[in-house]
C-alpha cells in the first residue's frame, strides 16, 4: 500500500517548505511517507528529518519505503501535543521547517479492523493510535448519553446530530461500523441523502472525539514559536472546515504579532490535474508560514 501512495500537493509543499540540504525537518503526520521521501531526498548527512506519528502501524509501514535514506531521518512515534518535548529529548532544540498534514491517513481509511470507514465492516475502534489509551467509538455510541452523543456530532459539523443521537442510543448495542453507518442512514429523511454519504460527517465527529484532534491541533499551533526557529518555515494542510479555521486563525494571529510571515495569503488547494490523479487531494488546503522570531 505504501507504494501507491500519492502524497497531497507535494509539488506546493517542497516550495513552501524551500528545505535546505542541512535543515532539521520535522513531518510531524508521517503517514506512508510520502512527502518524506521528498523531503529527505533533499538533505545531506548534515540534515534530520524527524519523522513522527501517532499511529506506529504508519510508521513502521514508513519506514519500509524509506529504505536507504535512514541516516537522514529519526522515527519517533508521538503526537502534536508532544513534539516540544520530543524536539527536547532528541537533541533538536528547533526545527527549521515544519510539516503537518492534518486528518487521516489513507492506510488508516482503508484497514477495516481500524474502524474508521463506514464502508465496510469493521470494530468500532477509530484509534489514530492503535494502542492508546481512551475511549473507542464504540465506547461512546454504547455508553455515553444521548446529550453527549449529540454534543460530539454537533461539534464535528453535524447539523442533524440529536437526531442521529436518539437514533443510535435506541439501537444499542451498536458492535460494528456497518451497523453504526445503517443507524444512521435510517435515521436521516431520504432528502438529507443526496449530497455526501450520510455517515460522513458522523464518522468524521466521532474520530475527531476518540482522538482529541482539534485539542492536538491547537496544541500544535500554540508550540510553533517554540519549536520553529527565526526563518523557519511551517506548512500544514488540512483537509475540512474544523481543521482549516485553527489553522488560518493562529497563522494570521502570529502574522498581527510580528512573529511571523504569511507566505500564502490566500490558501493554496491542488490543481484540476492533480485532483483528476488523486481524489483524495480535491479537499486539501496548504498554509505556509515564516517565523520571524519578532
Amino acid at each position: 500500500m505504501a507504494a501507491d501512495h500519492q502524497p497531497v500537493m507535494l509539488d506546493e509543499v517542497l516550495h513552501y517548505l524551500d528545505v535546505q540540504p542541512a535543515d532539521v525537518v520535522v513531518d510531524c503526520t508521517l503517514g506512508m511517507g510520502g512527502h518524506a521521501a521528498a523531503i529527505a531526498a533533499r538533505l545531506t548527512a548534515g540534515g534530520k528529518l524527524i519523522a513522527r506519528d501517532r499511529d506506529v502501524e504508519s510508521l513502521e509501514l514508513a519506514r519500509q519505503r524509506l529504505q536507504g535514506l535512514e541516516d537522514r531521518i529519526v522515527f519517533d512515534p508521538g503526537k502534536f501535543s508532544g513534539l516540544r518535548a520530543a524536539l527536547t529529548r532528541l537533541g533538536f532544540p528547533v526545527a527549521d521547517r515544519v510539516l503537518a498534514d492534518c486528518g487521516i491517513s489513507m492506510y488508516q481509511l482503508k484497514a477495516p479492523q481500524r474502524g474508521f470507514s463506514f464502508l465496510e465492516e469493521g470494530p468500532l475502534d477509530m484509534r489514530m493510535g492503535a494502542t492508546e489509551e481512551g475511549p473507542t467509538a464504540g465506547e461512546i455510541v454504547n455508553f455515553y448519553s444521548e446529550k453527549d452523543i449529540a454534543q460530539i456530532l454537533e461539534a464535528g459539523e453535524e447539523r442533524r446530530g440529536r437526531r442521529i443521537a436518539r437514533a443510535i442510543v435506541r439501537a444499542r448495542p451498536v458492535e460494528t461500523t456497518t451497523q453504526l453507518s445503517g443507524i444512521i442512514r435510517r435515521a436521516l429523511p431520504p432528502m438529507d441523502r443526496s449530497r455526501i454519504h450520510p455517515s460522513t460527517l458522523s464518522f468524521q465527529s466521532l474520530r475527531l472525539a476518540v482522538n482529541q484532534e482539534m485539542e492536538e491541533l491547537q496544541a500544535l499551533l500554540d508550540a510553533l514559536p517554540e519549536v520553529v526557529k527565526p526563518g523557519g518555515r511551517v506548512v500544514f494542510l488540512t483537509f475540512h472546515s474544523l481543521e482549516d479555521r485553527p489553522v488560518k486563525q493562529a497563522f494570521q494571529r502570529l502574522a498581527r504579532e510580528g512573529r511571523a510571515r504569511l507566505l500564502n495569503r490566500h490558501v493554496a488547494t491542488a490543481t484540476d490535474e492533480e485532483t483528476r490523479r488523486n481524489p483524495a487531494a480535491r479537499s486539501a488546503k496548504l498554509r505556509a508560514l515564516e517565523m520571524t522570531g519578532s
